[in-house]
């Protein structure tokens, strides 16, 4: 069977390969009558066009690359899902990367993105030491990390977050907090959460007790981690956990240790994905608004794609979803 091409549909139409093209480019004046007749004959051949060829022609691709470290992850589910409805409604196609966080595996995509001439990226890794985002020309959005020069990031208030969690546990009569979090050696917006962890605890002259769980550890690891802190450390009455996450696997060893929640330790998590809400909602937590940041992500990407600066916005509002755990 014959492929359907741009001759087939002028001939049906009875108008020049031309005027096809320019109608399929939106190019020049076209009168709504022969417009109407090529659409028509678009239609009843069954013609698709060589998207391809348009984007050589255009030299865009209509698609933006997506760098995660996991799918898995309830906060970062919702976020690809939020990102990528955002991206459809503009006419846009993801190519959606999991870099398990494994920084060869990240550096890999990154260098297939670019093969595939992609028009912008996303990215919600924590790899450490990958100098590769430095591209000049290609516009990339960095949400809740740091990639450096030519690149722009899109975060929630953290620090507010931190706050709201520490005070809450304060109000609570918690003396012995432990703030859990990632690796503090990399460059995040996140590390602010610490941060207002540790200013409330100094204001109210309690000392500060912190775990690092490395991002990139598994989660039998974190879980051990976490474990055989909490078995050694039997004075902790609170916790503020730097997602849900950790949240849930410390509340999973506070039950192994017979410590009751929130009677004995108190506990608050960081995200709120909806996800987690269903599967565990008696966890306290911070909400971040994912649906906003998804939003505002797309919208500097594709401003930048248009050749728009575009700064960085670390302050989206975060809110605590105060349920039983704290």
């Amino acid at each position: 069977m014959k492929k359907i091409g741009i001759r087939e549909v002028a001939k049906e139409a009875q108008v020049s390969p031309t005027t096809v093209s320019r109608v399929l480019n939106n190019r020049g004046y076209i009168s709504e009558e022969t417009k109407t007749k090529v659409l028509e004959a678009m239609e009843k051949l069954q013609y698709y066009p060589n998207e391809l060829a348009r984007a050589l022609f255009k030299n865009e691709t209509y698609t933006v690359g997506l760098i995660f470290p996991t799918i898995t992850n309830p906060f970062h589910a919702e976020l690809i899902q939020s990102i990528e409805l955002e991206l459809s409604n503009q006419g846009y196609k993801v190519l959606l990367c999991n870099s398990l966080n494994n920084p060869e595996k990240e550096k890999a995509y990154l260098s297939m993105l670019r093969k595939n001439q992609v028009d912008g990226i996303i990215v919600g890794t924590h790899n450490n030491n990958i100098d590769d985002y430095n591209i000049p020309g290609l516009p990339i959005v960095a949400i809740d990390r740091s990639l450096g020069k030519g690149t722009i990031t899109v975060s929630c208030d953290n620090y507010r977050g931190g706050e709201i969690a520490t005070t809450l546990l304060i109000e609570e009569g918690c003396k012995h907090i432990l703030c859990i979090r990632g690796n503090s050696k990399i460059k995040l917006p996140a590390n602010s959460r610490t941060l207002a962890y540790k200013n409330i605890m100094a204001a109210n002259k309690l000392e500060e007790h912190i775990l690092e769980v490395p991002f990139t550890d598994s989660i039998e690891s974190k879980n051990q981690i976490i474990g055989d802190y909490l078995a050694n450390h039997q004075e902790i009455d609170g916790i503020f956990a730097g997602d849900d996450l950790l949240a849930s696997l410390a509340l999973k060893n506070l039950e192994d240790l017979s410590r009751s929640v929130p009677d004995e330790v108190k506990l608050v998590g960081f995200d709120g994905a909806k996800e987690t809400m269903v599967y565990n909602p008696k966890l306290t937590t911070i909400e971040q608004p994912i649906g906003l940041i998804a939003e505002i992500a797309v919208k500097k990407l594709l401003n930048m794609i248009s050749g728009q600066v575009e700064t960085d916005d670390l302050l989206l509002p975060v809110k605590l979803l105060k349920n039983k755990t704290a």
